[in-house]
């Protein structure tokens, strides 16, 4: 098992954790939002109140007075780092915003709140379009549900500058806000498709809903999902790398689509995030099964697997499955 009474390792020899690479505040986010996620379908498991509650702690222990967060730890439970990065900070208020919008008690949505609000003077150091969108997410999570002006600036002046990213590398043949695709790639149009609907902004919806159905065209191969690999990812204007597909590639895409289903109402979205969930479980563009008794395999090469089974790629497993069975429960619910 991957945590401990700390946190969650970041690594993995095959499916044994591997001490020697500590924890990391953006698994952390992650594995905070996996353990919430499972709490709506099962209200009452204490193994995963339990986890939500480390996962917590160690956030406001990441946090610094400024409002941004440590990332790497080591065993001993030291920081390695001043700062953290960019993402993991955009992570670390994801992982807030989730928590203000979904915690189970009262008193976690409080100190997931008061922590979300500290950072709000920090927003301006998100200088990367991944970092800010993550942020966007968590914003979004909290607006929603708490109908804070406060967040309302914060997540339009965000969601504004990946709509002014999209407006600056967007034309007819590549609808993206990079000149290439890189990592959690799908996170991007989520982020824009989430922010339209808290703000009621169409305007960002639609240009999320734009690029999600470039990106689905460049992925979605004859009903296979093929995620953008990161050997060589994919320039503009240039061939894009196929392998060493990452797990949380299929998780982004289970995201952004239920996200544009949400917003749409259009039932092919639902259809999309499912064929991004059986990526995990054999319909890939090998036909191999990532997904290895409760953990996931860290890639898919053309030639081979990376058996190793590390949080990021555990956790996307996870929380594509756990977000597909709420949703699968929410629609039986209509139904009936």
């Amino acid at each position: 098992m991957l945590s401990d009474d700390v946190g969650v390792i970041q690594h993995a020899l095959e499916n044994v954790p591997n001490r020697k690479t500590g924890y990391c505040t953006d698994d952390v986010s992650r594995a905070f939002i996996v353990a919430l996620e499972h709490l709506r379908l099962a209200p009452g498991d204490k193994l995963s109140q339990r986890l939500a509650g480390t996962y917590l702690a160690f956030l406001q222990h990441a946090q610094l007075d400024d409002g941004r967060f440590h990332n790497f730890m080591d065993y001993d439970r030291q920081w390695l780092d001043e700062i953290g990065t960019h993402d993991s900070c955009g992570r670390a208020i994801w992982a807030l915003g989730y928590g203000a919008a979904n915690a189970p008690s009262r008193t976690w949505r409080r100190v997931c709140t008061t922590l979300l609000d500290r950072t709000l003077p920090s927003l301006d150091s998100l200088e990367y379009i991944r970092s800010r969108a993550y942020a966007v997410l968590g914003f979004a999570q909290a607006q929603t549900a708490l109908k804070d002006a406060k967040y309302v600036d914060a997540l339009d002046s965000l969601a504004g500058e990946l709509f002014t990213a999209y407006s600056a590398n967007a034309s007819a043949d590549w609808q993206w806000f990079e000149e290439g695709m890189t990592y959690d790639n799908a996170r991007l149009p989520e982020a824009l498709i989430r922010a339209g609907q808290a703000l009621a902004r169409p305007r960002y919806a639609q240009t999320g809903l734009a690029a999600l159905a470039f990106y689905e065209g460049v992925t979605v191969e004859g009903g296979v999902f093929v995620p953008i690999g990161n050997e060589g990812w994919y320039p503009r204007g240039g061939p894009r790398a196929r392998y060493e597909q990452q797990p949380l590639e299929a998780c982004a895409m289970v995201d952004a689509q239920l996200a544009a289903f949400d917003f749409t109402g259009d039932a092919g979205h639902v259809a999309t995030a499912e064929l991004a969930l059986e990526w995990y479980y054999g319909k890939n563009s090998r036909g191999v099964v990532m997904a290895n008794g409760g953990g996931c395999y860290d890639g898919l090469g053309e030639d081979a697997i990376n058996p190793n089974m590390g949080a990021e790629s555990t956790l996307a497993l996870l929380s594509a499955g756990f977000t597909m069975a709420a949703r699968r429960a929410r629609v039986l619910r209509a139904v009936r």
